[in-house]
């Protein structure tokens, strides 16, 4: 007979491996591909503690599996390790205070991301060893979430293909099961090569790359009224072709991001701004080329995996806090723009709809939110993109989201990046780690938790099948 239990007590007994890990990879704030150091903090711990690790997965340098068992079925659990740009904090500083001006910082939490999956890996596999349980779990070492979509590149090479179901989790402000899809998003370069020459003296002989990036836009900002309300279509210049304006600029790159609902809805519109970029090209005598930074499927929930892992949360519990804790968070609570702290109360009566007002002011006036949220599957579309969605293709999918963040910050800040390596922060790190093992175990356990799973999945597939847009010689760029 299973024994949860024991689970616990294997993460528990080992707690100080995964938040020593989780702060080794905050110090590291690597980006992109570029992981190598965190990479190999999270391989050393895994082989030390018995997985077997193979490097360099779907030709990615810091990319790997870490497997354990054999059989089946096949569990994937996901984790991450990739830092954000300009995001540079010192730890536990209530104001923004760079370690190094424009470096980089752990602002969306992923290295507690990836220790927290590696925690629930090491919970589950002591499980099995020490009771014989059949089956296989791998945890996937994902680069690149950020901005690059690691997972659509192991996707590509097959690497998903014939697991049974995968396991993940995201560091927020509270604590919950992720109920909502994604936004589909491709990333996509377009670059223009025009003619230098003197803008003054002979600008008959010049053509305009800058010309024709600006006609792409003004092209885009027209489609913006012909394509569906719930899409996203945004650009920045990689290359304005220079600085002299007596110089015409042969040179010019845009880098869109092109986000729906639905994957065939983003490659639909972003096969139109592909037929504008070419038309922008045309009417400045340009040359346009078009080259993948990376792409990510929708998010697909599963509502039965989702209940099941709702059962092991309520199972783990809340999170109990110091009044150091509440106080340290408390001093990012109250550095918040006004307009932030007057926004936690309705964001809690939306999150807790079903308390009553005196419950909500409670849960609203905490300076941390360890209380979980009631269980919803509502499969609505938050306004984000993730390449979990292109795991979520291949089986059905379940994660997440539990308190490491005061009330009131947002991913991508510097606050989340300061609190990163707070007990607060770990604790809701093993909270995660310990309810993700335990939803493993249920998947290895259950086999009609699986059909359900994978009839769902099918159902929320409706006929279609995964289909990577990238050309067999796209390789990562760091």
């Amino acid at each position: 007979m299973r024994d949860k239990g024991k689970i616990l007590g294997f993460i528990d007994a080992k707690a100080g491996v995964f938040t020593g890990l989780s702060d080794r990879i905050w110090e590291l704030a690597e980006v992109r591909f570029s992981l190598k150091g965190s990479a190999d903090a999270l391989c050393e711990t895994l082989k030390n503690e018995g997985f077997t690790v193979e490097r360099g997965a779907a030709g990615m340098a810091h990319a790997f599996t870490a497997s354990f068992g054999s059989g089946s079925p096949v569990i994937g659990i996901l984790g991450e390790y990739d830092a954000l740009p300009g995001l540079s904090q010192v730890a536990g500083a209530a104001e923004k205070k760079d370690i190094l001006p424009g470096g980089a910082g752990h602002g969306c939490g992923h290295h507690l991301l990836g220790a927290g999956s590696l925690a629930g890996a090491v919970g589950i596999k002591d499980y099995m060893k020490e009771t014989g349980l059949p089956g296989k779990i791998i945890y996937f070492g994902c680069p690149a979430e950020e901005a690059g979509s690691g997972k659509a590149f192991m996707a590509r090479a097959g690497l998903f293909t014939g697991i049974d179901g995968f396991v993940t989790w995201h560091p927020m402000t509270e604590t919950g099961i992720w109920g909502v899809s994604s936004l589909a998003n491709y990333q996509v370069y377009f670059g223009f090569t025009g003619v230098a020459s003197h803008a003054a003296a002979a600008p008959e002989y010049g053509r305009s790359a800058l010309d024709a990036a600006e006609l792409m836009n003004v092209g885009v900002n027209y489609l913006r009224e012909h394509v569906i309300q719930e899409a996203r279509i945004h650009y920045a210049y990689t290359d304005v072709g220079g600085k002299a304006p007596n110089v015409v600029q042969p040179s010019a790159e845009l880098l869109y991001y092109i986000r729906a609902p639905k994957t065939s809805q983003a490659r639909g519109i972003f096969e139109r701004i592909f037929d504008i970029a070419k038309g922008a090209a045309l009417m400045t005598g340009t040359a346009m080329k078009m080259r993948w930074d990376s792409y990510c499927a929708e998010y697909l929930v599963n509502d039965a995996l989702g209940k099941a892992m709702y059962a092991n949360l309520l199972a783990v519990g809340a999170n109990s806090y110091t009044q150091e804790e509440r106080s340290f968070a408390q001093r990012f609570v109250d550095g918040l723009p006004e307009s932030a702290r007057q926004g936690i109360p309705g964001k809690v009566a939306k999150l807790f709809q079903n308390e009553k007002p005196e419950r909500i002011a409670e849960i609203a006036g905490q300076s941390i939110i360890g209380d979980i949220m009631p269980y919803s599957m509502s499969g609505s579309v938050m306004p984000g993109s993730t390449d979990v969605g292109d795991a979520s293709w291949h089986a059905p999918a379940v994660q997440l989201f539990t308190a490491c963040f005061p009330a009131g910050t947002v991913a991508h800040s510097w606050q989340f990046v300061a609190c990163g390596c707070s007990s607060m922060a770990h604790k809701g790190m093993l909270q995660a780690g310990k309810v993700i093992a335990l939803t493993v175990l249920d998947m290895l356990e259950n086999p009609s938790l699986l059909a359900e799973a994978k009839a769902e999945h099918i159902r929320r597939l409706a006929g279609e099948t995964y289909q990577s847009p990238f050309p067999p010689e796209l390789v990562p760029e760091e």
